[in-house]
């Protein structure tokens, strides 16, 4: 049974693409159910859609804007990721738990404030230029 698993995890073409497309979309539900700072970035990354629209003078403007967005959802599930991991693994306090989920809360920090700092320097040109 795990050869059968194993031979399928590398198959290429379409049935993997949309095999993989499945469980994208499966944690994209999990994180949506489960966490709330998930639910909330995605509500300012769909607010920020539109207002990078208006405040970018150039395509390149407005995807930057939209992708530093974008990042901080992919750095968040990706802290949700290891959070799982560490609850399943040591579900009880653990020095080393503790320490991998704070890195992964400040690389979501972080990830934020590099979106802070490309908003900030496209909104300053805006009004300054």
């Amino acid at each position: 049974m795990q050869q059968e698993a194993a031979r399928r995890k590398n198959e290429g073409g379409w049935r993997h693409a949309f095999v993989a497309f499945v469980y994208s979309w499966r944690g994209l539900r999990a994180a949506w159910r489960h966490e709330v700072a998930f639910r909330q970035e995605v509500i300012v990354f769909l607010l920020a859609v539109p207002a990078a629209w208006l405040l970018g003078r150039r395509p390149a403007e407005r995807a930057l804007l939209v992708a530093v967005t974008l990042a901080v959802l992919v750095v968040e599930l990706l802290n949700s990721a290891i959070e799982a991991v560490c609850d399943l693994v040591h579900p009880d306090a653990h020095p080393l738990v503790g320490r991998a989920k704070d890195l992964g809360s400040a690389a979501v920090l972080l990830s934020i404030a590099c979106a802070a700092l490309v908003w900030g320097g496209v909104l300053w040109m805006r009004v300054f230029d």
